[in-house]
């Protein structure tokens, strides 16, 4: 069984967004991240501990600004904490060994898959292509991607 942390080698090695979003809690402008039009197979992985999020296969478009999934992959690896920041009260969403800020959820996701938006920053991210998957220790979710077009 792989065990995620907060990898320090991986932090120093973050863009000054990624730091922001992830270390800081930041907010990457909506309609800038680089995956929020991906729409190939694969696997979306915390860009600081590695710990697997989301699946493609998840992944719609919701119109908000920012990657949008409804469910995690491994419900595990996603903790929800309680956001009172900017005079309201969100449900932020962190990656759990890791600690990197991810984005929120929302409960305005499609009814017929939960109900459930996970509006994601990109900059927290790093994705995986299904073909990649397996050599960079992935094999195991292949069964929960597939294609999204």
């Amino acid at each position: 069984m792989t065990k995620y942390s907060k990898n320090p080698d991986a932090v120093a090695m973050l863009t000054e967004e990624q730091f922001r979003v992830t270390q800081q809690s930041g907010t990457e402008r909506p309609g800038t991240g680089a995956l929020l039009s991906n729409k190939e197979p694969g696997l979306y992985v915390d860009v600081v501990s590695g710990e697997p999020l989301f699946a493609s296969s998840d992944k719609y478009e919701s119109g908000c600004g920012w990657p949008s999934f409804t469910k995690p992959i491994e419900p595990k690896h996603v903790a929800e904490l309680v956001d009172s920041s900017l005079g309201m009260v969100r449900t932020e969403v962190r990656s759990t060994f890791g600690d990197s800020h991810l984005g929120h959820v929302f409960p305005d996701g499609p009814q017929d898959r939960g109900g459930l938006r996970y509006c994601i920053n990109s900059a927290s991210l790093r994705f995986i292509h299904r073909d990649d998957m397996d050599a960079e220790g992935y094999g195991e979710y292949l069964d929960q991607v597939e294609d999204v077009t």
